[in-house]
């Protein structure tokens, strides 16, 4: 198989990660209000959302619900 002939020095990777460089970044964005305002409504609708589904899903996963239904029915076929 190819084999090098000289050893790779690895002393670049050492360097690259103390490197800092004297350039600085543009400064970030400041969000408008309205940016800020929607992204509030949007988490609040988020969480409004799940919070719904949770209050209407609740009585579908209560155990006593369905079998007292399935107990009155029965009653009711005995007749």
């Amino acid at each position: 198989m190819f084999r090098r002939r000289e050893p790779v020095p690895f002393a670049f990777i050492a360097e690259a990660e103390r490197f800092r460089s004297n350039v600085t970044p543009p400064p970030r964005r400041r969000a408008s209000a309205g940016q800020i305002a929607g992204h509030w409504l949007m988490g609040l609708t988020i969480v409004a959302g799940l919070a719904g589904s949770l209050v209407i899903g609740t009585p579908a996963l209560e155990q006593d619900h369905l079998s007292t239904r399935t107990q009155q029915s029965r009653a009711s076929d005995g007749r």
